[in-house]
């Protein structure tokens, strides 16, 4: 029998710690409801304006009741989504409201274990922030490290500050366009108000039922036994939920593994195989040299047209990217460093993660050079300086049509 910890993480959240009641936080007992408390910040109260009728209207075409009073989130890093399921009932079953696209991953697949590795946590969280006043429009903290997290990553620096927010940038969280985070905001601030105070957020490497992904995660752990058996545990959360639609009740051993009760049995895919795709030569890439980087600024740099305009054209360009995957490889995360200057200009793009080879990797910074638009610049006490950014490009061959 192995020990576990008697740390249950369901939507019951049974954690000796309370989740925030505000943003930043504020307290809310001076105010009628959680809603009502988030009505005095501008940026909340607007959304709500703006969607809540949207949503209602939305529930009832999917024959679901409006507010929801328990929420559910997971997200899927390689399939780059988010998924909201909703009930009333506690013992009912989940429904799916809505698949997000998450815009953007820092990172590759597996868990975050240090402060600065850009990744972006696996494993099983909540909701315990909601930030009005986020640099990122709105934002949903998460309480990474949790349990698990503070066992098996750095002692000293295991990193922190993970939300789920707008913007449609990262460097090592869950970001969505500012649309979608106003109705994911809006969505578990009313289950809030209705007295979800642990909102449970899990997120997986892949998506465990698409072959793709399956046959993605397979080659990323053929050689890593301990991403394997940390992966494995996470599979046995997601076949739970497909299986009950409920949230699975998952322990955390003194070893910081996750154990899940009840887990149903696992099914692997085989890996495809792929056709030949060209190679590009080498190129040489412009650079500046940069003074004056800052990491704190009070403006990030914006691209034009937001975090929408900036999503269509990582797609696009994704797209561009698919015959310069080389064989066998049908899909590609590529994190990018780069800095938009004082002047706005983007420069010194360096691939840090996720790179295919050489020759894809100098293909697709040439094209970012090419293409990319100048910026808005960052500020600082209202003067414009360069500031490092981090984004993810996706590369995807589609799979076949079945016949």
């Amino acid at each position: 029998m192995k020990n576990l910890c008697f740390c249950i993480l369901t939507c019951c959240m049974a954690i000796a710690v309370s989740a925030q009641n505000g943003s930043g936080g504020n307290s809310v007992s001076s105010v009628a409801s959680f809603i009502d408390f988030q009505k005095t910040f501008q940026r909340p109260s607007e959304a709500l304006s703006k969607n809540e009728t949207a949503l209602k209207k939305q529930f009832e075409e999917k024959k679901l009741v409006w507010p929801a009073k328990y929420v559910y989130i997971r997200s899927f890093k390689y399939d780059s989504q988010m998924e909201v399921w909703v009930k009333n009932n506690r013992k009912d079953p989940y429904k799916l409201f809505k698949t997000y696209k998450v815009c953007a991953l820092a990172g590759t697949l597996g868990p975050k274990r240090m402060e600065g590795d850009y990744q972006v946590p696996e494993g099983f969280y909540y909701i315990n922030e909601f930030n009005a006043r986020s640099q990122y429009h709105l934002s949903l903290g998460l309480n990474y490290p949790n349990i698990s997290d503070r066992i098996l990553s750095d002692i000293n620096s295991p990193g922190g500050a993970i939300y789920i927010h707008g913007s449609c940038v990262t460097v090592g969280c869950i970001p969505l366009t500012d649309p979608m985070i106003e109705e994911v905001y809006i969505i578990t601030a009313h289950a809030k108000n209705q007295g979800q105070d642990f909102i449970p957020v899990h997120i997986f490497p892949i998506r465990f039922n698409v072959k793709r992904s399956i046959d993605y995660l397979g080659r990323l752990t053929k050689d890593d036994d301990q991403l394997k058996e940390f992966s494995s545990h996470l599979e046995d959360a997601f076949n739970y939920f497909e299986k009950n639609k409920q949230v699975p009740v998952i322990a955390v051993s003194d070893k910081g593994q996750y154990y899940v009760n009840d887990a149903p049995d696992k099914k692997w895919a085989t890996v495809p195989e792929s056709k030949p795709i060209p190679k590009r030569k080498n190129v040489q890439h412009r650079t500046r040299e940069i003074t004056g980087l800052v990491e704190a600024v009070h403006q990030w740099p914006k691209y034009p047209g937001g975090g929408d305009a900036l999503l269509k054209y990582l797609e696009k360009l994704g797209k561009e990217m698919k015959e310069y995957l080389p064989n066998k490889v049908r899909k590609a995360y590529v994190q990018l460093e780069f800095i938009v200057d004082k002047d706005g200009v983007p420069v010194n793009f360096k691939v840090i993660r996720g790179g295919v080879n050489a020759d894809f990797n100098d293909e697709l910074i040439s094209r970012l050079e090419a293409s990319m638009s100048t910026w808005e610049p960052a500020l600082l006490n209202d003067k414009a300086v360069p500031k490092k950014m981090v984004q993810t490009v996706t590369i995807e061959i589609p799979e076949p049509m079945e016949m």
